[in-house]
């Protein structure tokens, strides 16, 4: 008798005919190394480098003056350039709107979220969406605000699991309700009122969670690759990253 496995990858049904390849070689087309695959968690290599295989950032010199000075800014803060800027480079115009609107949402000073919390939902949202870029970048911001190395690992593998306070967990209920695009009832706000967010506090979540998923559409069409000092990012002191990252 021939082993379950074997006998599995030789399965075919009469009239439309089911082929399962019998090795890594055949299911890559004969050749398994001339197949190019394209890993968004790639941190090694050439590819590390690059924000995008779609939309490579434009040249500098071609870029308006107040794109390089954003651009700038944002390289100084992080300690590199976050590979979304150099794809929303592309689009001078979209860039201008996307991070203003990013920064109404995000850096608002009113409001009972904290940086934590804003980080928190735009990981969970990115989880559902499937988007590594936001995952990694979001969950290294969250490291850095709440000072939980963790936590945001905890979500990303499964967010009903992780270590999160009641609060936390209304939080996100919420923000994924507004993600999925679920028919927003009264009993959503009050989940949310019995853990201390106002109605001023939902719209800020609601419009964090709507922002994401559309940034993480964006990312998707555009390849967008996380860049590798995002994954070291709020583990270990920042003089020690800036080693690691050098």
């Amino acid at each position: 008798m021939k082993p379950l496995f074997s006998s599995l990858l030789q399965l075919r049904t009469r009239g439309s005919v089911l082929l399962l390849p019998r090795t890594m070689s055949e299911r890559f087309g004969g050749k398994h190394r001339s197949v190019t695959m394209n890993h968004a968690y790639n941190t090694k290599g050439e590819n590390a480098t690059k924000p995008t295989e779609r939309y490579p950032m434009p040249d500098k010199k071609d870029l308006p003056h107040d794109i390089i000075e954003h651009m700038e800014e944002a390289k100084v803060k992080n300690g590199f350039l976050p590979n979304v800027f150099k794809v929303m480079a592309n689009r001078p115009e979209e860039f201008r709107v996307f991070f203003t609107y990013h920064d109404v949402v995000m850096n608002k000073k009113t409001g009972n979220l904290s940086m934590a919390d804003k980080e928190l939902i735009a990981v969970a949202v990115s989880i559902v969406n499937h988007t590594p870029y936001c995952v990694i970048a979001h969950s290294a911001s969250h490291r850095k605000y709440s000072k939980k190395p963790s936590l945001a690992d905890q979500v990303a593998v499964n967010w009903k699991m992780a270590d999160l306070s009641d609060r936390e967990v209304a939080m996100l209920e919420f923000a994924l309700a507004v993600c999925r695009a679920d028919n927003i009832t009264e009993e959503h706000f009050q989940k949310l009122e019995a853990h201390g967010f106002d109605r001023e506090d939902a719209w800020d979540i609601g419009s964090i969670s709507a922002f994401f998923a559309m940034s993480n559409r964006i990312a998707h069409f555009t390849d967008l690759h996380p860049n590798p000092e995002f994954y070291i990012m709020g583990r270990i002191p920042r003089e020690k990253e800036k080693t690691s990252s050098s």
